[in-house]
């Protein structure tokens, strides 16, 4: 089946799509060709800390498949009100059959109407950290009724925890450069460690405490810090390090 080949190749282009807004995009994408009568689609993703909700102090990344799509979406991140704010509320699809004689979200209303939409339904898919949301539109009402049910479902789940991958393998990458960095500066510290420690005549944990203080007062990088050190060979800091021994 297409959906099933679809699966299989996002599931394997990780290196081209390790991008949070390019995920968004192919997501969005593929739900239009998967769904009868389906106008268009817009994804969301939004990132917070594991213990915050959806909506308060939230990172948000968004794409659409059409650029007039863009305006409902802005709508109700401006509003906070409408079936995208609902459904990461709620955890749960959030459908609209006609929005001719929807009651609910008058501004996203107006802007879907305005723009021709008469139907949609958002999707949303949590993991730990991250919810992404997924909203179909229409130009006929009550085309989406099942869509919820269909293959969008398995995109958007692929989706969310292809993205939680993304974050820890870059979270990972960030890791592994601060190492490499601390295993770069390590020999140049431990060289101003030893200039402090004949010059204050201290031990070197002593010694590392007061290039500490340093960077912290001054504001500098531990490493240039150190490096200042070693290349005044400690010259003329005798009265600096001494006053920050105690």
């Amino acid at each position: 089946m297409p959906e099933r080949s679809q699966l299989g190749r996002w599931a394997t282009d990780s290196t081209e799509l390790t991008v949070p807004g390019r995920r968004l995009s192919e997501l969005a994408e593929q739900a239009v060709r998967c769904t009868a009568d389906c106008c268009g689609a817009s994804s969301m993703l939004v990132e917070t800390g594991a213990s915050a909700a959806p909506e308060a102090g939230a990172e948000r990344s968004a794409a659409v498949t059409h650029p007039d799509l863009a305006s409902l979406v802005a709508v109700q991140l401006r509003s906070g009100d409408g079936p995208i704010p609902a459904a990461l509320e709620r955890g749960a699809p959030v459908a609209c059959a006609d929005l001719l004689s929807e009651r609910r979200w008058p501004q996203y209303r107006a802007v879907a109407l305005d723009s021709g939409v008469r139907s949609s339904v958002t999707l949303p898919f949590r993991r730990p950290g991250l919810t992404v949301t997924l909203s179909l539109y229409s130009f006929r009402p009550g085309s989406l009724h099942d869509a919820q049910h269909g293959p969008v479902r398995a995109l958007g789940d692929l989706a969310a925890t292809s993205l939680v991958r993304d974050r820890s393998y870059r979270a990972a990458l960030t890791e592994l450069e601060q190492l490499g960095t601390a295993l770069r500066t390590r020999p140049v510290v431990d060289q101003a460690c030893g200039i402090v420690m004949h010059v204050l005549g201290c031990d070197a944990d002593d010694a590392f405490g007061v290039l500490r203080r340093v960077s912290q007062g001054t504001n500098r990088k531990l490493s240039d810090v150190a490096a200042h050190v070693v290349a005044r060979r400690g010259r003329g800091l005798e009265r600096e390090l001494l006053s920050l021994s105690h």
